[in-house]
């Protein structure tokens, strides 16, 4: 396996490869002084806990008399039996020098899409045969790569059938010939669950390639409660959530910690405790998906509502009533028809009709009236233009926060993972206000797009947060790509928002798990998280290397349950059984069979495709394609019972 990358996300994959799917792994990063970003695996903890010292302190200094921002902590070197190699760029030497022409696997994960594709396209040329892992953010781009490099391979096999796969992919020892294309991105997988944090009550959901799964936080059963018939429990939480000291949630918390994929006596003894709240899948079904507007010019068109301030509705409303009241006056005087009553009217408003001399002092009055009305409606229809201009204007430009906000989410960030939570937040019509240092953040547009308000300015800089009504928010979601002013930013949110929930994406995970602990412990009443973006990408990417089908991923705490399709031929856990012989508490769990693929027909799902509600009883066949949950011990232990069995990926 070779896995390439510039940041935490690199170092993550490659020690998840080594460790939970034990393989031999060959990283390629920049040299140390090039590394934007430290290495996070292997970091000593008492590298976390300095760092955190220093930003507790600046920050506290900086509420206190306006202090500076503390400064990253240095790197340390990868750790974990890892080939590494130092590079600038996946050039072909670099590639060829990592060992992808005998490789089973490949991972670009670079930050740049750019330089993702120009190393794929490299890396297939010289391995027609090599499974390919790319990160990239643009998603209808990467549509179109899966596209083009899938074609190359397929058109190298179809130039070369005899070559084979001998000698290729010795180093993983299961047989070859896979030579697929998946496209990742670490935004969308990281997005939901950071979204799913700062706002309670919201469900946790996986959307990708058509495929909707929804799962839903229930609280502690009480008495008497046994759960949701025909609902599967994804997940327990934690037994000690109440304790600031040790509720971190992670896979060392023990028997107190979350529980994936229990069984149903797990279930039943957290009913009865009462003290375990559960994760509940209540939907799989088959969606179209989200649709983005994208374009030039698209989404600058203001709602005619918007285009005038509502004194100027009202005055306009007000003109026209009068105008039809000196209408109505002009028939009952002259007795004309209403509509030539209605257009003397308008020929008076205009001062384009003949004065009304010799006619009746009736009517000269409704003239000279409807003369002033004109009058009046001179400055009401300039007012009306320059607005309609101004809301023209305004649409493609920034907004800013409005006067009596409240009850909104404060987004700190608006590169890469802040665009994706910020669109998930407006299709949850949450109110958010931005904050962004960078005017070319390419935020910014997705922002102007949705007239989502925007502070421009540096979050540690004094007055920035209060300027984003943070005093009145609902909750603070920190996603910038620096840690520290995440961190910093959240320290002093809290001086002004004792009880403010803060929401925070660090890269380290050690990192996190420490400002976690602290923050929770100085504000046990107060709700603190705080999530690795590599944390909770690597597992996905690590089970797409594999050869996995990764839909996506929901984090469980400070612990990660990824989704997966899966042919359940060649697996022996799961061919001839039934579904609930196929079960294995902590390890995988079948959802949902494809019935497009054969298989079961009815059931809620059978007239989508899908049947997601499969009795126990129903026997898996070897042409079945199954929906799975699975822990990321219980994806690797299902790779390596199917490589024994000499299998295909």
């Amino acid at each position: 396996m070779v896995v390439c990358g510039d940041d935490g996300l690199a170092h993550r994959l490659a020690a998840e490869l080594r460790g939970v799917y034990e393989e031999q792994v060959t990283l390629v990063v920049p040299p140390a002084e090039r590394t934007v970003r430290p290495p996070v695996v292997g970091r000593a903890r008492a590298v976390s806990a300095a760092l955190l010292d220093r930003v507790v302190s600046a920050a506290v200094n900086r509420a206190a008399a306006g202090g500076a921002p503390a400064a990253p902590a240095a790197s340390s070197e990868p750790t974990g039996g890892t080939r590494t190699l130092e590079a600038v760029e996946a050039t072909e030497a670099v590639l060829a020098e990592a060992g992808v022409e005998r490789a089973a696997a490949l991972a670009l994960v670079y930050d740049d899409d750019e330089t993702n594709i120009r190393a794929a396209l490299t890396a297939r040329r010289l391995n027609p045969r090599l499974r390919l892992v790319l990160r990239l953010y643009n998603r209808r781009l990467g549509q179109h790569i899966e596209e083009l490099l899938d074609q190359a391979a397929a058109l190298a096999a179809a130039a070369d059938p005899g070559s084979g796969d001998a000698g290729r992919h010795g180093q993983s020892g299961y047989a070859g010939g896979d030579a697929s294309t998946t496209v990742l991105s670490d935004a969308d997988t990281a997005a939901p669950a950071l979204v799913a944090t700062a706002v309670v009550g919201t469900s946790k959901v996986v959307q990708t390639n058509g495929l909707l799964l929804r799962a839903v936080e229930r609280p502690p059963y009480g008495p008497g409660e046994t759960g949701e018939p025909g609902r599967p429990t994804l997940a327990l939480l934690s037994a000690n959530g109440g304790d600031p000291a040790f509720a971190d949630g992670s896979e060392t918390s023990g028997d107190q910690g979350p529980l994936l994929l229990p069984d149903a006596a797990a279930v039943r003894e957290a009913a009865a405790s009462g003290r375990r709240g559960s994760v509940v899948l209540e939907q799989v079904a088959y969606s179209a998906g989200p649709s983005l507007p994208s374009g030039r010019g698209v989404g600058v068109r203001a709602p005619f509502a918007s285009l005038f301030s509502r004194r100027l509705r009202w005055s306009l409303a007000g003109l026209v009533g009068c105008v039809f009241a000196l209408a109505v006056a002009l028939w009952l005087v002259t007795g004309i028809h209403p509509l030539g009553a209605l257009y003397l009217t308008l020929l008076d408003l205009f001062a384009v009709n003949d004065p009304a001399i010799g006619a009746s002092t009736e009517r000269q009055i409704l003239q000279l009236l409807s003369g002033l009305m004109g009058l009046l409606l001179l400055p009401v229809l300039l007012a009306a233009v320059l607005e309609a201009l101004g809301t023209f204007r305004g649409a493609g430009s920034l907004r800013r926060p409005p006067r009596g906000l409240g009850g909104h989410v404060v987004l700190l960030g608006l590169g890469k993972i802040g665009t994706r939570v910020l669109t998930r937040l407006r299709a949850l019509n949450i109110p958010v206000v931005c904050v962004e240092a960078g005017p070319e953040a390419r935020g910014l547009a997705v922002a102007r797009r949705l007239r989502v308000p925007v502070v421009l300015g540096d979050v540690t800089q004094e007055g920035v947060l209060e300027a984003a009504k943070i005093h009145r928010a609902h909750a603070l979601l920190a996603v910038t790509s620096s840690d520290t002013t995440n961190l910093e930013a959240a320290l002093y949110a809290r001086s002004l928002r004792p009880d403010l929930r803060v929401v925070l994406r660090l890269y380290d995970d050690d990192f996190a798990t420490a400002v976690y602990r602290t923050l929770r412990a100085a504000h046990p009443q107060a709700l603190t998280r705080s999530r690795s973006v590599s944390h909770l990408a690597a597992p996905s990417f690590a089970a797409a290397m594999m050869g996995r089908q990764i839909l996506g991923a929901i984090p469980v705490e400070r612990r990660v349950l990824l989704f997966a399709t899966l042919d359940v031929g060649g697996h022996a856990q799961l061919e001839g059984r039934t579904v609930g012989e196929a079960f294995r508490a902590g390890y995988w769990r079948v959802l949902a069979l494809d019935s497009g693929r054969g298989g079961a027909g009815g059931g809620a799902g059978g007239a989508s495709g899908l049947v997601w509600d499969l009795p126990d009883t129903y026997v898996l066949r070897g042409a079945d394609r199954v929906v799975l949950a699975a822990t990321r011990r219980g994806l690797a232990e299902l790779v390596r019972r199917r490589r024994r069995g000499g299998s295909g990926g």
